[in-house]
């Protein structure tokens, strides 16, 4: 089946829009292939601002029409506690509330950005996909990341070459309570460190109040130069600033 055939016998739907490489690409396919579609975005603490500016630029150009639908997921006692299934009680809340506010809508099918790439076994958050019925067109339709990719360049989206981003609750050890402030001293740091140049990188935050950089090989020489900056950026957010020599592997 392709994305065509799809959205001939999917004519109206609602897309859980994150800004990302995958649902830009599956908003610009339903656009495409003429289904009504209305791309729903979820606000959270988890979601750094940048996703969102991206978010609106992909709408813009497309002319889909978005909603930003908010939502405390601090209050999810599941969720800010962090466990090792963190991420299923996180989509089952989001997803719950992104369904109701598409039913208000009037959409009656749910659709997400997730391709045949991702190991729907390995990912609670799939799980929680699963149960809710929303439906997944690029996994269906068998277009792995990296189909997404080349056919996100032909069409003319700078989200294309846009690197992979889980959410900033990823940053915070299993375990450990979420908080804002946590969150906030993940958000900035990554932020600073983009000012100078990094892509594509994590900034961990460690038990102890310190933080642990991953970033690729191509950019370690980067951090050398740039490692009084970088001190100077992290200094007043962590206890210790410590550099994993275990390069990290460039998203696919």
């Amino acid at each position: 089946m392709t994305l065509e055939d799809f959205f001939r016998k999917v004519p109206k739907a609602a897309v859980a829009f994150s800004g990302g490489t995958d649902s830009a690409f599956l908003l610009w396919a339903a656009k495409r292939y003429g289904c009504d579609v209305h791309a729903y975005y979820m606000k959270t603490s988890f979601q750094p601002d940048f996703e969102l500016e991206d978010a609106r630029k992909i709408v813009d150009s497309l002319n889909v029409p978005m909603t930003i639908v908010e939502t405390d997921i601090l209050t999810v006692p599941e969720a800010a506690a962090n466990g090792p299934n963190r991420c299923y009680y996180c989509k089952k809340a989001l997803f719950t509330q992104l369904w109701e506010k598409a039913r208000e809508d009037g959409y009656f099918c749910l659709l997400d950005g997730t391709n045949a790439s991702d190991d729907a076994d390995d990912r609670p958050g799939m799980q929680a996909i699963r149960e809710l019925k929303v439906r997944s067109p690029l996994r269906e339709c068998g277009i792995s990341k990296s189909k997404v990719r080349s056919l996100s360049e032909e069409a003319g989206l700078f989200t294309s070459r846009k690197p992979a981003y889980a959410c900033l609750a990823t940053r915070i050890p299993t375990g450990t309570m979420i908080t804002r402030e946590l969150l906030s001293k993940a958000e900035s740091a990554e932020k600073a460190l983009a000012t100078l140049g990094f892509r594509d990188f994590r900034v961990r935050l460690k038990e102890d109040g310190g933080a642990r950089l991953q970033i690729t090989e191509e950019q370690m020489p980067l951090v050398f130069s740039k490692r009084q900056e970088i001190l100077t950026i992290l200094r007043p957010l962590f206890s210790t600033i410590l550099l994993d020599l275990e390069a990290r592997a460039k998203s696919v």
